[in-house]
């Protein structure tokens, strides 16, 4: 059971983890939050790791019923994020390396003494746990109730899953002027279009596995 608990897990992170991308988020993070102090800006990573570990459990947890009362398939919401991870990667992979400048990204209008108010909107979602990230946790909480895995178990996973991740967005976001001077400019333009092209390629992959089951209905039911 233990084994089995610690393979979920590491499929729950290696399934979300690329979609999150911390690392791909903290320049976007850093330059939205440049008039803030790193006090602050890490108070504020604080909230949304929490807001992100609340989103990535109630999707892993309830999703499938939510999806069920309003009578929507799981294949259907495949698809559906698959697209949105796809027009995401895409609209970054589209992005001038200029635009990838914090410097250019300064948001004036924002009150360091109210570090709070976006937190959910837009640093949480759709920045840091979006569509995708919300559709794969409906997933793997969907397939691991088929599988007859006891809720207890994927309870656990899903805790165990989600407090990771929100630790590295944590990190990643309240660390992010560190991570900028470590890497310097070019490398963040490097993570950043490396990032967007596994956004695509991730959203692709969810796409096809939607389509897959919708397709193998359709000729099922013929």
């Amino acid at each position: 059971m233990l084994l089995e608990a610690v393979e979920t897990t590491i499929l729950f992170l290696s399934a979300l983890f690329p979609i999150v991308n911390p690392l791909g988020g903290s320049p976007i993070f850093l330059a939205l939050t440049q008039e803030y102090s790193p006090a602050s800006r890490r108070l504020l990573s604080q909230r949304i790791a929490l807001n992100s570990f609340i989103l990535l459990v109630v999707s892993g947890l309830v999703g499938t019923h939510i999806l069920a009362f309003f009578g929507i398939s799981l294949p259907v919401v495949q698809v559906g994020g698959g697209m949105i991870v796809i027009a995401t990667g895409w609209n970054m992979l589209q992005q001038k390396d200029d635009d990838d400048d914090p410097d250019n990204q300064v948001h004036h209008d924002v009150n360091p003494r109210d570090i709070f108010r976006s937190a959910f909107y837009p640093f949480t979602l759709p920045l840091t746990v979006g569509p995708g990230s919300i559709s794969v946790a409906i997933t793997l909480g969907a397939n691991a109730a088929r599988h007859g895995d006891p809720f207890y178990l994927e309870v656990i996973v899903l805790l165990i899953g989600s407090a990771l991740l929100a630790l590295s967005v944590y990190l990643c976001y309240g660390f992010s002027d560190r991570i900028a001077t470590i890497i310097g400019a070019t490398g963040m333009s490097v993570v950043m279009r490396l990032s967007s092209f596994l956004l695509v390629c991730i959203g692709v992959q969810i796409l096809w596995n939607g389509a897959g089951s919708l397709l193998r209905t359709v000729f099922n039911g013929h």
